[in-house]
């Protein structure tokens, strides 16, 4: 499929849509709020004054963040057609909303947000240390995602004639009741639904609701901490992260059309696959140390890139490879940031 025949609104997704702010700190700026180097949570109590003293005291930028739509903006990065992927998710009716949307209708997203008027926009504090980075989301406006959203003539109309459907793991924070529908949507339409891990503590504090999502995922992102967290609140009585993907792959599944791939992520390492009840390994494209700038959103990179190829109907390795060229190019900047025409072939 070619960009003059690609579709408009051909994969929908959802997500929190934040704003993050990035600076460099050191180790005791962790050390301070509890944090560690590569991690991600939502902030509680002890991080009140987290996002005042890193405006204050650190050089800061901001760019347009939140997993599901980083990973929309660099698919269509890579597909250069305008509104190939629609993106719902809820902001406040404030500056920075208008950053987000901005740098999300440049990219190339539909943005269909909801708008909340007295609650602001969620933000992502990201604190670079070296190459590592710890994120630590106050969701606000995001957490008030509501299912209405979904039955907006609009949306609806949108939702039942997309071809392929994406979601955080973050967003059963928010809306799971949402996030079932959209997964149900696709089951009875015999599309795929595809949906990442996100961060370790998804598995552990919101195992359930994952659960619940289990047998309507089609295609499941991960990394190694995130595949190991969801094996022990799964009790699948193991680390190792081939057996841990294959028993993923072989849970209860809901649409018997397609079987389920699991795929994991392991930095440097290659990454896993699980699919028709074999594993396979994909080594990752290694560059020099110098040249590595922020590993923030590298995850939702590869996402990005694996999608933009699978939603045009290219086989899993190429899939596989686009993914690991388009996080290879986003950890050489900051941010999940791009600039110029990608140059991926395969």
């Amino acid at each position: 499929m070619d960009g003059d025949s690609l579709k408009e609104n051909l994969l929908i997704g959802m997500g929190n849509p934040l704003l993050d702010i990035s600076a460099i700190v050191d180790k005791s700026f962790l050390d301070k709020y509890e944090l560690q180097e590569n991690d991600a949570i939502l902030a509680d109590e002890k991080h009140k004054n987290l996002f005042k003293e890193l405006t204050e005291n650190h050089r800061v930028s901001y760019t347009a963040g939140g997993s599901v739509q980083n990973t929309l903006r660099v698919a269509q990065w890579l597909l250069k057609k305008p509104n190939v992927t629609t993106f719902f998710g809820c902001v406040g009716k404030d500056d920075y909303s208008k950053i987000l949307y901005d740098n999300a209708v440049k990219a190339g997203v539909n943005v269909r947000y909801q708008y909340n008027t007295s609650i602001p926009t969620g933000t992502c504090a990201v604190l670079i240390t070296g190459h590592n980075r710890s994120l630590v989301t106050t969701l606000d406006s995001a957490n008030c995602f509501t299912i209405e959203h979904l039955h907006d003539s609009i949306n609806r109309k949108l939702m039942d004639t997309a071809r392929f459907y994406y979601v955080s793991g973050f967003f059963l924070t928010v809306n799971p009741e949402a996030q079932m529908e959209m997964a149900k949507v696709a089951s009875e339409k015999n599309r795929p639904f595809m949906m990442n891990l996100s961060a370790p503590f998804i598995c552990q504090f919101f195992s359930q609701a994952l659960q619940n999502a289990m047998p309507y995922i089609d295609i499941l992102f991960g990394n190694e901490s995130e595949a190991e967290a969801f094996s022990t609140s799964l009790n699948l009585g193991t680390k190792n992260l081939e057996e841990i993907a294959l028993k993923l792959s072989d849970l209860p599944k809901e649409n018997l059309n397609r079987k389920r791939i699991i795929i994991i992520t392991q930095g440097v390492d290659p990454i896993i696959v699980a699919s028709d009840g074999k594993i396979t390994k994909f080594p990752v494209q290694t560059i020099e140390q110098e040249k590595i700038v922020d590993t923030n959103g590298a995850g939702d990179a590869f996402a990005g890139g694996f999608l933009s190829q699978y939603i045009i109907g290219k086989n899993l390795d190429v899939c596989i490879e686009c993914g690991i060229w388009a996080a290879t190019e986003i950890i050489q900047r900051s941010g999940c940031t791009f600039e110029g025409d990608p140059t991926f072939s395969n």
